[in-house]
């Protein structure tokens, strides 16, 4: 056999190998790449994340339904008619709910920016600088994650009373603060794990400060990790209930976690006022998490291999 015949029978199945069938006419058997999944595996993963999102949504659906059938809606919230605002109207014209919601929105705005602050400055000592109790410093914060928000009432309403700060922005704003520095310090401790050293080292050659070489160089770099942090301490403040019922006694300065629960009484519940105001105040969570979601992976994975 020549090497033309050779080479011509190679070229022949060659192409019979791109068409799909053997050289001598018969089907290829279908060979399935690494991480390829099969269509019945495909159509159950779909079917079971179409479930999941539809448990999910379920009840943010059933809310709305319920705020839209005005005040008895909550006794048949699946109807398809009879829509109307009065709950909305009502909740916003005759209750003091714009000002629970913007006392909720100072205490939620403030606690985010003095807790991304400490947290940043916090994180990136102990990721940086080698201190006496720089070690210790981070298992006091894990320490204090591992106290339950019962027990820590107490002390926090003494501390604060000592301190002249009950029944203030500025005392929920440090107790929030409290419960949300320690886990954010963690995270980003382990975020500007990430950065290289070189960073600073280049920094200080250029004659700036570390203050300096944090805030001009290590901060843009890190916007995703404080993105996750700004987010974290947003809904500490904006959901919490334990911490603004004990230490806020003026209805002028209820947070909307105190304030609904002026609807519940012992005898009668306003249920359309109460699902109206949950879907206001999904509204700037919402809107927070839309700006903050392409961050929110990258920040939250990203110190998960440095120690």
């Amino acid at each position: 056999m020549t090497s033309s015949t050779v080479t011509g029978a190679g070229q022949a199945e060659a192409a019979a190998g791109r068409a799909g069938v053997r050289a001598d006419g018969a089907p290829r058997p279908a060979v399935r790449r690494r991480g390829e999944r099969s269509r019945l595996a495909s159509a159950a993963l779909h079917t079971t994340l179409v479930c999941a999102s539809l448990v999910a949504l379920f009840p943010v659906v059933f809310i709305v339904l319920v705020s839209l059938r005005g005040e008895n809606g909550w006794t048949h919230p699946m109807e398809l008619e009879g829509f109307t605002l009065s709950n909305y109207t009502h909740l916003l014209g005759k209750t003091e709910f714009t000002t629970w919601f913007l006392n909720s929105v100072v205490i939620a705005g403030g606690t985010m920016l003095v807790g991304v602050l400490i947290a940043a400055s916090a994180g990136y000592a102990v990721s940086r600088m080698r201190f006496p109790g720089h070690k210790s410093l981070m298992w006091t914060f894990l320490i204090c994650q591992m106290f339950p928000v019962a027990v820590l009432i107490v002390p926090l309403y003494n501390i604060l009373g000592e301190l002249r700060l009950l029944d203030s922005y500025g005392g929920l704003i440090i107790t929030y603060c409290s419960v949300s520095v320690p886990f954010c310090a963690w995270m980003l401790k382990g975020y500007f794990d990430t950065i290289p050293v070189e960073i600073d080292e280049s920094g200080r050659v250029d004659g700036l400060t570390p203050f300096g070489t944090f805030w001009r160089l290590i901060v843009p770099l890190a916007r995703p990790g404080l993105a996750v942090t700004m987010f974290y301490t947003f809904l500490t403040a904006w959901s919490e209930v334990a911490f603004a019922t004990s230490f806020l006694s003026s209805e002028g300065k209820y947070t909307l976690a105190v304030g609904l629960q002026t609807f519940v009484g012992p005898h009668r519940a306003e249920w359309g006022l109460m699902t109206a105001a949950s879907v206001l105040i999904m509204v700037p969570a919402g809107l927070l998490f839309f700006f903050a979601q392409r961050h929110l992976v990258a920040g939250l994975t990203a110190g998960g291999t440095k120690g």
